[in-house]
């Protein structure tokens, strides 16, 4: 990850100071970097010998910081990582247009890998999270969101570059087409594990330990599972009070919707549905050879399912 970090400060460089401001505020903010570390676990574990694992790493983090950029545009988000967001700071079109700069900045990257089948996964990806993102646009604020359209737009926006970070991992080491469809399999479980999660904690996390507001979906107007299964499960009343609350995005209601959550067992059963992802995740993975980074693969899994941030 140190090398990982050196080739992002390398690749950041503009000759215009906004952009190297924002993209130095983004990258410094952290995160829990699991896509590079996905790269790099999955090229390890099938013993690759070299360092464009470390390009590929910076290359899917600064895709997945673009998206950071303009998500928190669309979704007018003022908290991410605990900081103000970049819009909040420098406001809207400074950060759609550095969005903008990390993603051709990151195809620039991908051109000097020369990898055609590299190219053809990360374009494919970055296409197919662009979709997911407009999916998700139609989806807000309409209560009738179905919970297979919302895997949908997890499978997309989220799971997708997980996907592709695990692939290229395998592919860059020399993986055989079967190894590289498992390592996708593991990312995309993983990745939907990894947002399941992220939507059950908007529910039950705090402020201070998940870095952004708590109760940002429902503002936002995002049918998510918790409420999808409250609409689906809950009484009459509940039901009228979750269509309200997402048709308006209205979070003054957040208290009454948290304790209907709560007592209607739909955190239990995000947190289930994301327990079975990362079994799929795991279970991807039986046959490669044991090491260090499969353990740490297999570790990663559990992670995305009992964290609390």
């Amino acid at each position: 990850m140190a090398a990982v970090n050196h080739v992002i400060r390398q690749q950041l460089h503009s000759e215009v100071p906004l952009v190297n401001q924002i993209a130095e505020y983004i990258i410094s903010a952290g995160g829990k970097r699991i896509r590079p570390v996905l790269v790099l676990l999955m090229a390890n574990a099938y013993q690759y010998q070299g360092s464009r694992h470390h390009e590929l790493a910076a290359i899917v983090e600064f895709i997945h910081t673009a998206t950071l950029l303009h998500d928190d545009v669309v979704d007018e988000s003022s908290l991410r990582r605990g900081r103000q967001t970049a819009n909040a700071l420098f406001g809207n079109a400074a950060s759609v247009l550095v969005g903008d700069f990390l993603y051709s900045r990151a195809f620039q990257m991908m051109v000097g890998i020369n990898s055609m089948h590299v190219m053809q996964i990360l374009a494919d990806a970055t296409n197919v999270i662009a979709e997911g993102e407009v999916l998700q646009l139609l989806n807000m604020h309409d209560p009738d969101v179905s919970e297979e359209r919302y895997l949908q737009v997890i499978r997309s926006k989220t799971a997708k570059l997980f996907e592709a970070a695990a692939q290229i991992g395998a592919l860059i080491a020399g993986a055989n087409i079967e190894q590289i469809e498992a390592a996708a399999e593991y990312g995309r479980s993983l990745g939907t594990a990894f947002q399941l999660i992220d939507d059950a904690l908007d529910y039950s996390g705090n402020a201070e330990e998940i870095g952004k507001n708590v109760g940002d979906d429902l503002r936002e107007g995002k049918p998510t599972l918790p409420l999808i299964y409250l609409m689906k499960h809950g009484t009459d009343e509940q039901r009228n009070l979750v269509r309200a609350c997402i048709e308006q995005g209205d979070e003054s209601k957040f208290e009454a919707i948290l304790a209907a959550i709560t007592n209607s067992g739909a955190l239990n059963y995000t947190k289930e549905e994301a327990s079975k992802a990362a079994l799929r995740a795991t279970n991807s993975i039986a046959s490669l050879a044991e090491s260090p980074y499969k353990q740490a693969l297999l570790t990663l899994a559990s992670f995305a399912v009992d964290r609390n941030h």
